[in-house]
């Protein structure tokens, strides 16, 4: 069962929806100039932050602890608006969105396949690649309404990492310590080989923001070191410490 309180991740959540709603959305009616290959790129990732996350939400109410399964529904909730904000600025501009991909239908499988462990490992591989992604979108695309979704969006993925570090290191401290260390390290080879298939499949789009192949792949590996820590039992940042930590 889970010991530490998931009260503090709860109320960051609710805060942060609270923060949302007053700020209300980006001006979407002055529109977006998207070049193709942001286009192709961004309606891919529309469709990973597009689901009901039924599983995640099943499997964290089996963990036994209420606070931690409001938690997850209120994570839930801020993906889903993830793939709404990103539903929008595609429409601002002139695009449309997919009705699936390959990758995540593969993706959504995998992390399905096993307990709430194994989704939160292999969730947290796209959340990883997501700070990446939307960092890179912020700093380095050339349209405003882009940089300001991408930065909306990547403050909120910077608050999930430390929480679903947080739930691995509860989950991953029946195991002893060297096998907790290959589990993270085993995580990270998958990291590493995700990155590399976003960073092809994504590549003309991370060009258009300054940034190359082997840079995103290297800078979302060096990220994830202290994710890898923590998950073994090292320190995990407190709500109003995630993003900076990150």
């Amino acid at each position: 069962m889970i010991k530490t309180g998931y009260g503090a991740w709860v109320r960051a959540f609710e805060s942060e929806r609270e923060r949302r709603a007053a700020v209300g959305d980006p001006d979407w009616g002055r529109g977006a100039r998207l070049p193709a290959e942001l286009v192709r790129s961004i309606q891919k990732f529309q469709v990973g932050e597009d689901g009901d996350g039924s599983a995640l939400r099943g499997k964290a109410d089996l963990a036994g602890d209420p606070v931690y399964s409001e938690a997850v529904r209120l994570f839930v909730a801020e993906e889903q608006n993830h793939a709404r904000m990103l539903r929008l600025l595609l429409e601002a501009g002139g695009a449309g969105t997919l009705e699936g991909h390959w990758s995540d239908a593969a993706f959504v499988r995998v992390r399905r396949l096993l307990g709430l462990r194994v989704e939160l490992l292999v969730l947290m591989i796209a959340e990883v690649v997501a700070l990446g992604y939307y960092g890179a979108l912020r700093d380095g695309a050339g349209d405003a309404l882009v940089r300001e979704v991408a930065g909306r969006i990547l403050a909120d993925e910077e608050r999930h990492v430390p929480f679903h570090c947080l739930r691995l290191q509860e989950g991953l401290a029946v195991l002893p310590r060297p096998a907790r260390r290959a589990v993270t390290a085993g995580w990270r080879g998958l990291l590493a080989c995700a990155a590399t298939l976003v960073a092809v499949d994504h590549g003309p789009a991370l060009r258009a923001c300054g940034v190359g192949r082997g840079a995103f792949v290297a800078r979302t590996l060096r990220s994830s070191a202290w994710m890898a820590r923590a998950m073994s039992g090292g320190p995990v940042p407190a709500p109003a410490e995630a993003g900076a930590r990150v």
